[in-house]
Formats: C-alpha cells, structure tokens, sequence
C-alpha cells in the first residue's frame, strides 16, 4: 500500500512546509478564503504562493545543520544591502530545512507594512518577537545595516533581552556580485548556536550585553570565512 500524499498544513502548523498547492488549487484556496493568518498577520498559505518567485536566486547554504528543523531560534545576521539579505535568508532556510522564516524589522507603514506581515515579516518590537519564538518561530533579527561595508553592524540589544533563553544562531551572509547582483551565488554561513548561562533570566541586561557582543563577534568571524 502507497503511503498517504501529504497535504498543505495551513492553519495547523504555520511553521513548516510540509506540502504546498498546485497552482490551482492555490488560487481556488485564495479565492474560497480557505486559508489561516496568525494573530502577529502572517499569512503562511500566501508566503508559499509567492516562494517561487525567488527561483532564480541562488543561494548556497553552508553548515545548514546548524538552523533547527523544528523549535524556536532567533537568527542574527549582517545587512549591508537593504532588502537583500533578509530575502536571500528567507529562501536560504526554506530550502535548507523546509522552514517559513520570520523576518524582524517590518515598518509600520499603511500598505506595505500589512503585505509584509502577510509575508511572514513582523515588526521590531521586542514582546512581538518573544511571543513569537514562544510559539516555536523560527525568527530573523538583522544587525544594525552597514550597508555597502563587509562588516557586522550593532546587535539589536532590546531585542535580544526580550528573548533571552531562546537559541541565537549568527548567520553571515556575502552577495554574488557587486551590490547583489547574481554573478555569483549568494552565500550563507550559519555558525554554532549561543545560549546564556543557564539560569539566566528574561531582561537580564548584563546577559543581553554579553549575548549581543557574542552574536556580533560571531557574524563578523563568520564574514571572514565567506
């Protein structure tokens, strides 16, 4: 006997894409309204509608083992391009593991912010993003953008605070080409999780400090590999 086909799991497990549409049965699920949006506006149906639009983009993904294929993490990475990196890291992760990544950072802005969040994207507002990884999120805070310099920029320290105990995994990511054009494939490095002291409580700002420092430290080792 085959083994049962494995359906889409909207509105039971935002997390992991587990099966998604055919192009059909998407647009009669937009149009039957039969999909879920979680209570930070992710639509997880809709980020799988437009995944494939990030085809063309390559992207190499180096020590993938390190991103969890279920549970919480917060990943910190470098952003020196704007847009770029948080989009290469979307589709990074979803091909690696098979995850729907939530980006921090969205602006709330009418229009933009709310298609953003349909996204996956959420705002940087701390408690946003602890809630978020209590639910088992795997989430994506970039450091403070550095725009056309290689290095790593400043740690979100509020944000980092507000997770405390939750994995941090630093993530260094280098572009193709020249201001992210696909001459080349796009590169991710994900380095080794940091945890603090065990012990160590939500707020902790001497916890958050040092994490910060570490996440930072971390991504601009890591840039020196890739």
């Amino acid at each position: 006997m085959s083994a049962p086909a494995i359906k889409p799991n909207y509105g039971i497990d935002a997390d992991r894409v587990l099966a998604v549409d055919s192009p059909l049965a998407a647009l009669r699920r937009r149009y039957d309204g039969r999909f879920a949006v979680d209570e930070l506006g992710a639509d997880p149906h809709f980020m799988d509608v437009v995944a494939p639009l990030g085809a063309p983009v390559r992207v190499h993904v180096e020590r993938g083992e390190n991103l969890p294929r279920v549970g919480p993490a917060l990943i910190v990475a470098n952003r020196g391009l704007g847009l770029f990196e948080p989009v290469v890291l979307v589709l990074g992760v979803r091909r690696v593991n098979g995850r729907r990544l939530r980006v921090v950072g969205a602006p709330e802005l009418p229009v933009v912010g709310p298609l953003l969040n349909k996204l996956g994207a959420i705002g940087s507002r701390p408690g946003d993003v602890a809630a978020l990884l209590r639910a088992g999120h795997l989430a994506a805070a970039p450091l403070g953008p550095t725009w056309l310099s290689p290095g790593a920029g400043e740690p979100p320290r509020a944000l980092l605070a507000a997770t405390l105990g939750f994995p941090v995994i630093p993530v260094a990511i280098r572009p193709g080409g020249p201001l992210g054009l696909p001459v080349r494939p796009w590169r991710v490095l994900v380095g080794e999780p940091l945890l603090p002291p065990s012990g160590t409580e939500a707020d902790d700002q001497l916890a958050a400090a040092e994490i910060s420092e570490a996440a930072r430290d971390a991504v601009h080792d890591l840039l020196r590999e890739v």
